[in-house]
Protein backbone atom coordinates (compact mmCIF):
# COMPACT_ATOMS: atom_id res chain seq x y z
CA UNK A 1 0.00 0.00 0.00
CA UNK A 2 1.42 2.87 -0.71
CA UNK A 3 0.05 6.58 0.64
CA UNK A 4 -0.73 10.38 -0.89
CA UNK A 5 -2.03 13.38 0.88
CA UNK A 6 -5.21 14.94 -0.81
CA UNK A 7 -5.82 18.35 -1.69
CA UNK A 8 -7.89 18.51 1.62
CA UNK A 9 -4.53 18.98 3.65
CA UNK A 10 -4.58 21.99 5.72
CA UNK A 11 -0.44 21.60 6.12
CA UNK A 12 -0.91 21.68 9.79
CA UNK A 13 2.26 19.28 10.55
CA UNK A 14 0.99 16.61 12.87
CA UNK A 15 1.99 13.85 9.85
CA UNK A 16 5.10 15.67 9.21
CA UNK A 17 5.90 15.31 13.00
CA UNK A 18 5.00 11.64 13.31
CA UNK A 19 6.94 10.35 10.15
CA UNK A 20 9.88 8.18 11.25
CA UNK A 21 11.54 8.88 8.04
CA UNK A 22 11.07 12.37 7.43
CA UNK A 23 9.47 11.63 3.49
CA UNK A 24 6.79 14.02 4.00
CA UNK A 25 7.76 17.25 2.75
CA UNK A 26 6.12 20.91 2.10
CA UNK A 27 4.86 21.67 -1.03
CA UNK A 28 3.12 24.80 -2.63
CA UNK A 29 -0.71 23.64 -1.68
CA UNK A 30 -0.30 20.33 0.75
CA UNK A 31 2.29 18.40 1.80
CA UNK A 32 3.96 15.82 -0.04
CA UNK A 33 5.07 12.16 0.79
CA UNK A 34 8.57 11.48 -0.93
CA UNK A 35 9.76 8.06 -2.02
CA UNK A 36 11.37 7.45 1.26
CA UNK A 37 8.28 6.92 2.96
CA UNK A 38 8.32 3.00 3.97
CA UNK A 39 4.44 2.75 4.09
CA UNK A 40 3.93 2.41 7.75
CA UNK A 41 0.59 4.62 8.04
CA UNK A 42 1.38 6.62 10.97
CA UNK A 43 0.33 9.64 9.55
CA UNK A 44 -2.58 8.33 8.18
CA UNK A 45 -4.06 7.66 11.80
CA UNK A 46 -2.38 11.14 12.74
CA UNK A 47 -4.03 13.09 10.36
CA UNK A 48 -6.80 15.31 11.73
CA UNK A 49 -9.01 15.85 8.85
CA UNK A 50 -8.65 12.14 7.41
CA UNK A 51 -6.13 14.17 4.26
CA UNK A 52 -3.79 11.10 3.94
CA UNK A 53 -5.44 8.33 2.04
CA UNK A 54 -3.81 4.44 1.53
CA UNK A 55 -3.51 3.65 -2.18
CA UNK A 56 -3.33 -0.04 -3.41
CA UNK A 57 -1.16 0.20 -5.99
CA UNK A 58 -1.67 -2.48 -8.89
CA UNK A 59 0.10 -6.15 -8.81
CA UNK A 60 0.66 -5.41 -5.43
Amino acid sequence: MSFVITSECVKCGVCVDTCPTSAIIEGEEQYIITEACINCGKCEEVCPIDAIKGMKMNGV
